[in-house]
């Protein structure tokens, strides 16, 4: 079965380029510009959206991410209207792949079959939990496979050759690489290092590679995406995003254009790559 990330993928393969992949929290500042700032992102040249589930304990996230997702509790925002919330976006939209990101707890909580359920319905296209290793794939991968979704894993820079059959074993959609070991946002990429652990990988499947973490301007997602198939944005969108909320971390009318610039310049770098790179 193929899924919208599937025949995103393909589609952009035809054009010689990269995914441009952009992340944010769910209800971050307040579900409704969370969903404005959503709409928009398409627009701006994000070929995939990635949407955090907020949660009380990222173990993964560094500070500008924790915060989002604080930001996104403190306005109510839950498991249940972010999936309402996709549902409002695939009104207007049904191309977009839309892949919802964070940890197990939440979907454990909802109910791991009602949840795929109403995930599928609403219109996700893929999952990826940072917190279940593919040891535990009967928990939440192998339901997710069969209701129709792609389970997308996180390959980092300690994955060695030994580790890496386990972690691409049902991994479908694509694989993430997380460029840097640490939080989000810590650090910036180094291309090079980042363009040899791509062909390692790929050595080991034949799913795009996308790259994620430290990717802030025009010129790095450039970078990025001449080494991998993809370039993921999000705590450069995080941090422009909070910077146009007001004193009490409401949302100004600068808010969503603010956000929605800063992803149109990352997607222009993102476009520029493979003509760079030939």
């Amino acid at each position: 079965m193929t899924t919208r990330i599937d025949a995103r993928f393909a589609e952009l393969k035809k054009q010689g380029r990269s995914a441009f992949v952009t992340f944010l929290v769910a209800g971050d500042p307040d579900p409704a510009t969370s969903l404005d700032i959503i709409r928009a992102l398409p627009k701006a040249g994000a070929d995939i959206i990635e949407i955090g589930m907020p949660f009380t304990d990222p173990m993964a996230d560094g500070p500008s991410i924790q915060a989002a997702g604080l930001r996104a509790l403190r306005a109510g925002m839950t498991l249940k209207k972010t999936l309402e919330m996709v549902r409002s976006f695939r009104k207007d939209d049904n191309a977009t792949p839309l892949v919802l990101m964070g940890y197990y707890n939440p979907i454990y909580i909802y109910g791991v079959d009602k949840f795929l359920a109403d995930a599928k319905t609403a219109g996700i296209d893929g999952l990826i939990i940072v917190d279940l290793p593919p040891e535990e794939d009967t928990e939440l991968c192998l339901p997710a496979m069969q209701a129709g979704l792609n389970f997308i894993r996180l390959a980092t820079p300690t994955t060695d050759d030994k580790r890496l059959p386990a972690v691409l074993a049902n991994t479908s959609g694509f694989v993430y690489y997380v460029s840097i070991t640490g939080v989000t946002g810590a650090a910036s990429a180094d291309t090079k290092v980042v363009g040899e652990a791509v062909s390692r990988i790929k050595r080991h499947t034949a799913l795009p590679v996308c790259v994620g973490f430290g990717i802030r301007t025009p010129e790095s997602a450039r970078g990025i995406a001449e080494k991998a198939d993809g370039a993921v944005a999000g705590t450069a969108l995080v941090d422009v995003l909070r910077g146009s909320l007001d004193a009490e971390n409401r949302a100004t009318t600068r808010t969503v254009s603010a956000v929605a610039e800063l992803a149109a310049s990352l997607a222009h770098g993102v476009r520029g790559a493979r003509q760079a790179a030939e």
